[in-house]
């Protein structure tokens, strides 16, 4: 692992100078912002700090137009950036008021946040600060212990708290049949040439701050993920196939899959689902379980309203994941904080 992904992480609360003026913390908590999860490890979001107010922006140049024509996902991955900072910012003793897509020209503003002296701090999220650093998307195997209904209580509860709407399939045959289904959903997207080159671009042996590394990749025995022949393997052959299985395998043997959904299918329902994505994650890692995605189905638009209606609920699909408790691996890498800060 290198020094800048390795620092990123190694972050600690206790480097905030006792003496930091509120301005000082804004910019320190956002250290922790950048460590929310993204699709492919994009990293889409800018922040602009103007005194004691911040500006979270989506950055389109990290768009994903073929597994993500709309942008949904990357909104949605701005959402749980947004979060950490609440999180962060509540940690450290500060109230704040955040107005969410302030400017009706450029729907790239996706929030700000001004600091609020004396205002109300949200203290109910400080219980989840330590989570920030411990989260990883772990795509290996879990146990088949299963999760207490109560912590399925506490999941649902997480992303409610947050304005959407939590689904829990635990049983084996609802678990084997949506396993089913994303395997089909692997089969479809690796059919098509454009999402190889796209999936390709994003685990190049290359990229050192961003993208998706070796030891996050979770199928070796499919793609060693270190070797730098796999993006021209992903490019040149239609290996949804092997894909396909090994996700419907992980998928079987995980206790839980969980679905976000929102009442409205729009930018604020994305950003809002990437906000209770992220308290369901660090609500989860409290409780000793760890996630990752397996959002084929949610990405095809055809099969996105067949899971609607198989696994029961009123509003629109954004994220399935998997949860489970699974071995610890690295994180995935960060991009220097000055690249995504101004």
């Amino acid at each position: 692992m290198d020094t800048q992904t390795h620092d990123a992480w190694s972050v600690d609360a206790s480097e905030l100078a006792a003496n930091a003026t509120p301005a000082e913390t804004l910019r320190f908590a956002l250290r922790y912002a950048v460590l929310a999860p993204s699709s492919h490890n994009t990293q889409p979001w800018r922040f602009i700090v103007d005194g004691e107010t911040v500006t979270l922006n989506a950055d389109r140049l990290r768009a994903l137009p073929v597994a993500d024509p709309y942008d949904r996902e990357l909104i949605i991955s701005c959402g749980a950036a947004l979060f950490n900072l609440r999180v962060a910012l509540s940690r450290f003793g500060l109230a704040y008021a955040i107005t969410l897509f302030p400017s009706r020209a450029d729907p790239d503003t996706l929030a700000t946040l001004k600091l609020v002296p004396g205002g109300h701090v949200d203290t109910g999220l400080t219980a989840l600060f330590d989570a920030i650093t411990a989260r990883v998307t772990t795509r290996l195997p879990f146990s088949d212990e299963p999760i207490a209904p109560e912590i399925r209580e506490r999941l649902i509860e997480a992303v409610q708290a947050e304005g959407a709407e939590l689904a829990c399939v635990h049983t084996h045959e609802a678990r084997m049949r949506l396993a089913e289904w994303i395997a089909e959903a692997d089969r479809r997207q690796f059919d098509d040439p454009r999402f190889r080159r796209e999936l390709a671009g994003w685990i190049h042996s290359s990229r050192r701050d961003d993208g998706m590394p070796a030891y996050a990749g979770g199928i070796s025995t499919l793609l060693d993920f270190a070797s730098p022949l796999v993006s021209l393997a992903i490019r040149t052959f239609d290996i949804g196939g092997g894909v396909a299985a090994a996700h419907q395998a992980l998928a079987t043997g995980s206790p839980l899959i969980a679905c976000i959904a929102t009442g409205f299918d729009d930018a604020p329902a994305w950003l809002s689902a990437g906000q209770a994505l992220e308290r369901l994650l660090l609500t989860a890692v409290t409780q000793g379980l760890t996630a990752s995605y397996l959002n084929q189905p949610i990405e095809l638009e055809t099969m996105r309203e067949r899971l609607r209606a198989t696994i029961n609920i009123d509003g629109a699909p954004q994220l399935l994941l998997r949860l489970g408790r699974g071995p610890r691996i690295g994180h995935a890498p960060r991009r220097a904080l000055t690249d995504v800060v101004s």
